[in-house]
């Protein structure tokens, strides 16, 4: 009876982890639609090109290194010769996951659940250097990213390892539930690098500094985009959690599911006032960007806050979020869909308030933490985006970003029944 109890468990836990896995590969889709929306239609299959080749670039570059990098032991393609089938050959715990609670599912669903993790951080790359970098360039950061960027700073922070041999970030009181920080803000700091490399888009800032308005395509593109999103998050936050097949772990997802949900509705009104406040509108970009915050803030701990706090940290998130995007336009910093600011401000923000709500971390720890992610993540993607820069270069000539990266980089157009 124990051993049909056990089996059990195990078949729940791995399908609910795979299911969880499914939801966050669907945020694929929202990362695409949203950039699709938010750049200019001339742009639009250069985006779509872009998010699907860096999923497939990400679920092979971390199968082939990643995740050994990231979790220690063997390349998976050799963990998985063996009968993954079996139970016992198919155990993983938190001491070997890095993750807290004593999870039971199959291997192939750790890896399953953590390779669109490493996709969804590379996502946020995408939106930001969008309407003038090459595609192949992006490509081949993508690369580099996905295979030994992300996995070496995960390491250091859900692998359970030493940064560089130096300290422990656990020790010091660092946590990070899902990933506010070790996706999102990761993902953050690469796009800054490769925003500050590349430049602005021509025409996006005036010779006396004026800031212009480079309006998005398909508007209600960006808003479906950000459903899905919204929708994904489930997976992203609650698969999490590890686990479902007790009553302790149930009542958690319930509780991760209850609080993302309420974060990212703080994070729209918050959003929605403020820009009301600023500009005397309700900016309908400004609102689906304050959803996202508030769902970046609250993936650094979704499970100790209560709903109200949920709620409150999400609605000053989507505030900081409007504040950050015209921060960066007053810097140059130019950001076609806001990412660095969704995912990288907020995503700082995020890890600062987790000790507010769980004791087991610091803001020391957390200050820390952050730190360490953001100098590796930017300094080695400088690097990579520098060496691209002198191999092959980063930018789209000119004539090539006034006709449109589609015809240059992908020789076809996404609307052609409305060119002249």
């Amino acid at each position: 009876m124990q051993s049909q109890i056990f089996e059990l468990q195990y078949a729940l836990d791995t399908f609910y982890f795979l299911v969880c896995g499914a939801l966050v590969m669907w945020m694929a889709a929202g990362f695409m639609m949203l950039e699709a929306g938010l750049v200019r239609s001339k742009n639009t299959v250069e985006i779509l090109t872009k998010n699907i080749s860096l999923f497939a670039t990400a679920c092979i570059m971390y199968m082939l290194c990643g995740y050994a990098i990231m979790y220690g032991g063997e390349l998976f393609l050799n963990d998985i010769a063996g009968n993954d089938a079996l139970v016992n050959d198919a155990l993983i715990t938190s001491a070997s996951n890095g993750f807290n609670g004593d999870a039971v599912y199959s291997g192939a669903s750790d890896f399953f659940f953590q390779v669109v993790f490493v996709a969804t951080c590379m996502s946020i790359v995408s939106g930001a250097v969008a309407e003038r970098m090459k595609l192949w360039a992006f490509l081949l950061f993508a690369v580099v990213m996905t295979g030994l960027i992300y996995p070496i700073e995960g390491s250091w922070t859900w692998g359970g390892k030493d940064v560089l041999w130096l300290y422990n970030l656990g020790d010091l009181g660092f946590s990070d539930f899902a990933g506010s920080g070790i996706v999102h803000m990761a993902g953050a700091a690469a796009a800054l690098s490769g925003v500050l490399f590349l430049g602005a888009r021509t025409g996006k800032y005036g010779a006396h500094g004026e800031i212009r308005a480079i309006p998005g395509a398909n508007l209600p593109l960006a808003a479906l985009g950000t459903l899905i999103l919204w929708m994904g998050w489930f997976g992203f936050n609650g698969g999490s959690v590890l686990k479902l097949g007790d009553i302790a772990s149930a009542n958690s997802v319930a509780i991760v599911f209850l609080n993302t949900n309420a974060a990212a509705a703080g994070g729209a009104i918050g959003a929605l006032l403020l820009a009301r406040l600023i500009f005397g509108k309700a900016d309908l970009t400004m609102l689906l960007n304050g959803a996202l915050a508030g769902l970046v803030a609250i993936t650094a701990e979704p499970l100790t806050p209560t709903a109200v706090q949920a709620t409150i940290f999400g609605l000053i998130a989507g505030m900081v979020v409007v504040l950050s995007i015209l921060a960066l336009d007053r810097l140059k910093i130019d950001d076609p869909v806001g990412a660095i600011s969704v995912h990288g401000v907020v995503g700082l923000f995020g890890l600062l308030v987790v000790p507010i709500t769980n004791p087991a971390s610091s803001f020391v720890g957390q200050i820390a933490g952050a730190a360490t992610i953001f100098i590796w993540v930017f300094v080695t993607s400088s690097i990579v985006w520098a060496s691209i820069k002198a191999i092959m270069g980063l930018r789209i000539s000119a004539e090539e970003e006034y006709e449109g990266a589609d015809l240059s980089e992908c020789g076809m157009e996404a609307y052609p029944e409305f060119t002249p």
